[in-house]
Formats: C-alpha cells, sequence, structure tokens
C-alpha cells in the first residue's frame, strides 16, 4: 500500500509565506511526477504545480513567480514554497504523485492522491 499526506496548511495573512509537504510512503520502487492542486470553495479542482522525476517545472498562470516546486526523491517528498500569498491563494491543496510500485517480478504505475491540506489567507 502507498499513501502520499501532506502537511503545512494553516492561517497565513495576506502577504505572508507557507511551504506545503507532501511525503509518499509504502511500497514504492520510484515516483515518477509529482504535483500540488487546489482546490477553492465551490470551484473545480485545479493544477498547481508539477514537478517531473527529472526536475523540470509547470506552473499555473496564477502563481508564477510566487510558487516554487521542488522535490527530494532519497526522502520520497514534494514541497511547495508559497509566497506573496493572496486571498484568492485560500484552498485545498492536494499532492498527486505518479508512482511505481513493487509487483514481483514486474512492477505497476498508477497516481495516488492525498487526502489534502487547507491553507487559508485571511487578515
Amino acid at each position: 500500500q502507498v499513501q502520499l499526506v501532506e502537511s503545512g496548511g494553516g492561517l497565513v495573512q495576506p502577504g505572508g509565506s507557507l511551504r506545503l509537504s507532501c511525503a509518499a510512503s509504502g511500497s514504492i520502487i520510484s515516483i515518477n511526477a509529482m504535483g500540488w492542486y487546489r482546490q477553492g470553495s465551490g470551484k473545480e479542482r485545479e493544477l498547481v504545480a508539477t514537478i517531473a522525476s527529472g526536475g523540470s517545472t509547470n506552473y499555473a498562470d496564477s502563481v508564477k513567480g510566487r510558487f516554487t516546486i521542488s522535490r527530494d526523491n532519497a526522502k520520497n517528498t514534494v514541497y511547495l514554497q508559497m509566497n506573496s500569498l493572496k486571498p484568492e491563494d485560500t484552498a485545498v491543496y492536494y499532492c498527486n504523485a505518479e508512482i511505481v510500485t513493487r509487483l514481483f517480478p514486474s512492477y505497476y504505475v498508477r497516481n495516488y492522491w492525498g487526502k489534502g491540506t487547507l491553507v487559508t489567507v485571511s487578515s
């Protein structure tokens, strides 16, 4: 079994910063792409940022220049550094990862989702 657990959410004032973490655990051989998504109240879930296994990144236009995604492959962890936060960034942030899991004598690949962590930006 594989699970993703997010942490680091909370209440922050506009202009402030937070760093989210997502740690994967379980029968993991390797992790391909990892990413962060968010869903605000009454809105659809949207992509925030992704990072490939080789380190290439992709960001939503709304967060470019403010958010930075990174990963530590040795720890099976992805991070999202959020700076200059705005009220419209308020949402539940979800971690996603494409993970290669054990299946002797082979393997299989699937996407996993975390349960989410709430980020509230308000004065």
